[in-house]
Order: C-alpha cells, then sequence, then structure tokens
C-alpha cells in the first residue's frame, strides 16, 4: 500500500455566519456545511499540482473566530506519498490555492477572510 501524506487545510469564512450546532458533527447543519466544503475543497486539491496523488479531505471541525459572524475551517487532507506521485510542498499547495480562490477571497458562493488560509504539511 502507498504511503500517505497528511496535511492541514485552515481558512476562514468570511459570510457564513457560525452558529452553536456547526460544532456538533452529527447536527443537520454541521453536516450540510460539510457536504458543500468537501465539494469546494476536494475541487480545488484536484486541480492542484498534487491531483494525482490527492486521496481527499475530512472536514474536522467548524468554529467561530473573533469577529462570530465568520466561521472557520479545519479540514484534514490526505495524499499518496509514492516516487511516481506528485510530490506534496505546502508552499505551493498554499499558492496554487491562493491563486483559484482569487487571492484568498473566493470559494465558490462565499467568501474568505484573505489572510486566513493556513496549509500545514
Amino acid at each position: 500500500a502507498p504511503a500517505v501524506k497528511n496535511f492541514t487545510l485552515n481558512f476562514t469564512i468570511t459570510n457564513l455566519q457560525f452558529t452553536a450546532d456547526m460544532q456538533k458533527p452529527s447536527s443537520r447543519r454541521f453536516k450540510s456545511t460539510e457536504k458543500v466544503m468537501y465539494h469546494y475543497i476536494d475541487s480545488l486539491l484536484q486541480r492542484s499540482s498534487i491531483g494525482p496523488a490527492y486521496i481527499g479531505c475530512k472536514v474536522m471541525a467548524f468554529r467561530s473566530t473573533k469577529n462570530r459572524d465568520d466561521t472557520g475551517v479545519d479540514a484534514m487532507c490526505s495524499c499518496r506519498d509514492e516516487p511516481s506521485d506528485p510530490k506534496f510542498n505546502s508552499t505551493t499547495v498554499y499558492h496554487e490555492l491562493s491563486k483559484m480562490t482569487n487571492g484568498i477571497t473566493k470559494l465558490g458562493h462565499y467568501s474568505l477572510n484573505s489572510q486566513s488560509l493556513y496549509v500545514n504539511g
């Protein structure tokens, strides 16, 4: 089996108001928001340089931010780590995601805090 490289992806959505039920993975609100985030995150990462090695992401949490009207998104993502696959580079992925989100401002119909994107390998 191929080795797996995990990395975290964090960002803040400024036009999605955080609500307490978003903290509960069993809630309808968490599940529906999670589904939308999967769609957008998967779409971006499949088009990135790690696309061929990309396995998927799991939304770990939605959180309140300093500005309580915003929602932070924390995801754990994975890609294969084989010699034949593109190598994961957090700086490269950050720059690619920045470009694909219009300078870290748009993710589909969501607006992003331009200072909030974090990719950690």
